[in-house]
């Protein structure tokens, strides 16, 4: 079932569509999460972290905490992008204190490891907490889905974990350019599937988040990460020309206006680094702005968070506006700064 809302119900679908709102709605990466006691609670009662985000009825509880707390405009779904590598058939656990490990792919052999054919039987349940949450979100609050995107996918599965260079997926991406494209087609095509589904089981907006978009020169940054979401943009505008997506393609710097021009996402997310007037003029005026408060001053607070969140805040207010961070929320940020920085966004001064 496909939720549809009526316009002007929805402050981040209004936002999406175009038009300007004092104050910007707000939603927060990673607002279900640990800086949350709540959350923990939730955490602590499972063995791992997939248990979590593949048990419906818990990964709903976790979505809802942060607006039950805070009046937050939208909910992003509970899950995490390596849920596609695991439904594709790879080993992904989650070691605490280590984060995720996967068993690496080492080449095009690699790749008969990946089974498309059993993707959505393996997300059956993220599928039911979406339209779970579709039935349960308060009104006013926009249901999002989300996806990584392919290259920062194939960084983790060539990489087997996390790294600060991800040399294994540029190693591939220059040396075995057959190989890799096999990988991102193969990628972009299950995340098509994948967000295409959400759509189905009520949500509302899609984002699809390249957190390492930013690793890589020029030329590839075209090809591994413009081209890609370009042809997601491209199949979900087909399949569901009403649905909006936000695209996340983190650490780009001035590639952020051709990526616009060529994937022409309703709404684009910025990082921390984005200059906010620089963004502001040289990005169309058609495509809804989303960012990009530090999350390090939301960890640290006072002073220098309300004059950012005015300073930002600012700079956007004659632009369609997401308030959003640049990046996800700490796990040591103090709940009441959150709470301050709703109150300061929401206050009339600037």
């Amino acid at each position: 079932m496909e939720k549809r809302t009526e316009p002007g119900t929805k402050p981040v679908l209004e936002v999406l569509a175009g038009r300007v709102l004092d104050p910007p709605p707000v939603w927060l990466m990673r607002q279900a999460g640990r800086y949350l006691p709540e959350y923990r609670d939730v955490r602590a009662k499972v063995s791992g972290f997939l248990e979590l985000c593949y048990t419906p009825e818990l990964a709903v509880e976790v979505t809802l905490q942060p607006l039950r707390r805070f009046p937050l405009d939208a909910a992003i779904l509970f899950s995490d992008i390596l849920v596609v590598p695991h439904a594709l058939g790879m080993e992904v656990r989650f070691l605490e204190g280590e984060g995720p490990k996967l068993e690496p792919l080492r080449g095009a052999a690699d790749l008969a490891r990946l089974d498309a054919d059993r993707l959505h039987e393996r997300l059956r349940p993220v599928y039911e907490t979406v339209a779970i949450l579709a039935r349960e979100l308060p009104p006013r609050a926009t249901l999002i889905g989300f996806s990584g995107a392919p290259w920062t996918l194939a960084c983790y599965m060539l990489e087997g974990g996390g790294s600060k260079e991800w040399l294994a997926a540029r190693r591939a991406a220059l040396a075995e350019p057959a190989f890799f494209e096999r990988l991102i087609a193969l990628l972009t095509d299950a995340i098509v599937a994948y967000l295409s589904a959400q759509i189905a089981h009520g949500a509302e907006v899609v984002q699809l988040f390249d957190s390492w978009a930013g690793v890589l020169p020029e030329s590839e940054t075209r090809r591994w990460v413009i081209e890609p979401a370009r042809r997601i943009a491209e199949a979900l505008a087909a399949r569901h020309p009403e649905v909006p997506l936000i695209a996340f393609p983190r650490g780009i710097g001035p590639l952020y206006p051709a990526f616009v021009e060529a994937v022409r996402p309703a709404g684009i997310g910025l990082d921390t680094t984005v200059p906010c007037g620089w963004a502001r003029d040289a990005l169309p005026e058609d495509t809804a702005l989303q960012g990009n408060l530090d999350p390090v001053t939301l960890l640290v607070g006072g002073d220098r968070l309300a004059e950012e969140v005015a300073r930002i805040r600012g700079a956007f207010r004659a632009r369609p506006h997401i308030f959003n961070l640049g990046h996800g929320i700490l796990p040591q940020t103090p709940v009441a700064h959150v709470e301050e920085l709703i109150t300061h966004l929401h206050s009339r001064g600037r």
